[in-house]
C-alpha cells in the first residue's frame, strides 16, 4: 500500500508541475498569502451555515470563564475573516493574532456587523510566538480551523497555556486526519495532502490534533470526534471542544 500512495503522490505532483515550480521560485507563496483571504471570506460564510448549531453548542457557556473581572478577555488565533465573532457573548474584549496581513480587511468588516464586541487590537504574530501577549492575560482562547496549518501543535498548544489564566479555557474546531488508517478516506488524505498543503497555504488534512490536545496536560478536557457535514469529503473529520487550563 505505501508504493501506491507514493506513486499516486508523484502523479499528484506531476499534474500540478507549474504550481511547484512557482513554489520553488519563491512566487506561489506570495500569491496564495494574498489570495488565501478571499477563498476563506467565501468557504467560512458557507461553513458558519452548515456548523452554526455545533458552533453556537460549543461556545455557549463561554461567559463562564470570564473570572473574577467579570470582563471576558477573549483571544482568537487565526481570526481571519472574523467568522466566530457573532457567537461570542455581548460586551467581551476581542484581541484577534493572524499570521497574514491580508486578513485585516475581511476582518474589518465582521467587526463592523458584530458592534456587541469591544475590539482590543489586531496582532500579526504567529500562533507558536505570541511574544507580545503577557502570560495569563486572556481568560479565553479560540482556535478554529488553524492547527492544520501550523508546523507544531504542541508548540501552539504550549503557548495558549502560557497566555491564560488558571482556569481559563481553550476552544477549538479543528479538521483532522481520519482516525480509521485502514479507510478509504485516510488512503485519500494521504495521497493528496502533499499537493493540498501547497494549494492551501499549509493547510495539513493528515494532523492527529486531539492526541496533541491529549498530551498537553491541560487540568480539564472535553473533546468529541464528529463527522462535519461540509460538502469537502476530505475535511469532513472534526474534533470540537474545549480544555481548561
Amino acid at each position: 500500500m505505501p508504493w501506491i500512495i507514493f506513486l499516486l503522490q508523484f502523479i499528484t505532483a506531476v499534474i500540478m508541475l507549474p504550481v511547484h515550480i512557482l513554489n520553488y521560485l519563491g512566487i506561489w507563496d506570495s500569491f496564495i498569502k494574498k489570495c488565501f483571504p478571499y477563498f476563506m471570506n467565501k468557504f467560512t460564510d458557507t461553513y458558519n451555515k452548515l456548523m452554526e448549531d455545533q458552533k453556537r453548542q460549543l461556545f455557549s457557556n463561554i461567559s463562564d470563564f470570564s473570572g473574577h473581572s467579570k470582563e471576558l478577555r477573549l483571544l482568537e488565533l487565526g481570526c481571519g475573516t472574523g467568522a466566530n465573532f457573532k457567537f461570542y457573548p455581548r460586551g467581551c474584549k476581542v484581541t484577534c493574532l493572524d499570521i497574514n496581513p491580508n486578513f485585516q480587511k475581511f476582518l474589518s468588516k465582521s467587526q463592523a456587523e458584530n458592534d456587541h464586541l469591544t475590539y482590543e487590537r489586531f496582532l500579526i504574530a504567529s500562533a507558536d510566538n505570541m511574544t507580545p501577549l503577557a502570560d495569563g492575560s486572556m481568560d479565553v482562547v479560540v482556535c478554529t480551523l488553524l492547527v492544520c496549518s501550523v508546523p507544531s501543535t504542541p508548540a501552539v498548544l504550549k503557548e495558549i497555556q502560557r497566555v491564560l489564566r488558571p482556569g481559563g479555557a481553550f476552544y477549538f474546531i479543528e479538521h483532522v486526519a481520519a482516525p480509521d488508517e485502514s479507510s478509504w478516506l485516510s488512503f485519500f488524505q494521504k495521497v493528496l495532502n502533499p499537493s493540498w498543503k501547497l494549494i492551501f497555504d499549509g493547510c495539513s488534512i493528515r494532523k492527529t490534533t486531539w492526541k496533541d490536545l491529549e498530551n498537553a496536560k491541560f487540568s480539564d478536557l472535553n473533546l468529541r470526534h464528529i463527522t462535519a457535514p461540509v460538502a469537502l469529503k476530505l475535511i469532513t473529520p472534526h474534533i470540537i471542544g474545549y480544555a481548561v487550563k
